[in-house]
């Protein structure tokens, strides 16, 4: 294997990377990082957006894995193509809540639960909605009202809404208005420019053991024109170009492997 050659410990800009290993220097992530820390301290509405492969939910979870565990509980969903009713049942299921059929009870067990995770166990919940762009308008219309706890006079819980870009332009349909009111803040995550994104590819590779330059300046520069600065492009590529220059038998990646590695590889339209 090509982590062999290059004496790796493992893939890098591996998609589980996080800590260390996730490279979190670009302007967006430090604004995010600020805002993310903002509203753990004091609960609210977040929204988090980026085009597909920008890293959205690999941010997001990198921010989540270094809240301290004792002070916080991390509930994460996914699956925000089912019924509102399937949504609130799992994020019940995720406190620990018996989920009712119905949704005043199920409103109502989750709000208790979490009163009862805040006041008396002093733990910060921050619920992580993934993949909000899938969304229906009936659950959008009725989040506003959810989040209103005690006649709208406390904010129990952190909620951030993640999602592509489509979730931005629907928050601000009309009929959202009321939710739109609650956000506290909207950040949006841009691919990296050149400069982050070389910094990005060293300290990916670097995170997994390598030791000396691995790329050209030409080969570098070719993987961010055809990645556009995209990490989950990037990733595929880099790897694409290791496995390539492992194949024949060289330990550095030159341009024409990299152009080998792009031909080779199936990219998104607008990509060259």
């Amino acid at each position: 294997m090509y982590r062999r050659r290059f004496e790796l410990t493992g893939n890098p800009l591996a998609k589980n990377a996080h800590g260390k290993t996730f490279y979190d220097k670009t302007p967006g992530h430090q604004k995010l990082h600020r805002r993310f820390t903002q509203l753990a301290q004091d609960p609210g509405l977040g929204v988090l957006t980026a085009e597909p492969g920008v890293g959205k939910t690999a941010a997001i979870r990198n921010e989540c894995a270094q809240l301290p565990k004792p002070d916080y509980l991390v509930l994460y969903v996914s699956d925000t193509s089912v019924s509102p009713l399937d949504l609130y049942r799992t994020v019940a299921l995720e406190l620990g809540v018996r989920a009712s059929h119905r949704r005043a009870q199920l409103w109502a067990d989750i709000k208790k639960a979490l009163v009862h995770l805040v006041d008396e166990r002093h733990i910060a919940p921050i619920l992580i909605i993934d993949e909000a762009q899938h969304l229906s308008d009936r659950f959008l219309l009725d989040l506003s009202g959810f989040l209103n706890f005690a006649f709208d006079s406390r904010d129990l819980l952190t909620l951030w809404l993640v999602g592509l870009t489509p979730l931005s332009r629907h928050l601000r349909m009309q009929q959202h208005a009321a939710l739109l009111s609650r956000v506290v803040c909207h950040e949006h995550l841009e691919p990296m420019d050149r400069e982050c994104f070389g910094a990005f590819v060293d300290h990916g590779l670097t995170a997994v053991g390598a030791t000396k330059k691995l790329l050209s300046d030409p080969a570098l520069e070719l993987l961010f024109r055809a990645s556009r600065g995209v990490p989950r492009l990037a990733s595929k590529l880099l790897r694409a170009a290791l496995y390539r220059a492992d194949e024949a038998a060289q330990a550095f990646v030159d341009e024409r492997i990299m152009e080998v590695a792009i031909s080779e590889m199936v990219l998104p339209q607008g990509a060259p």
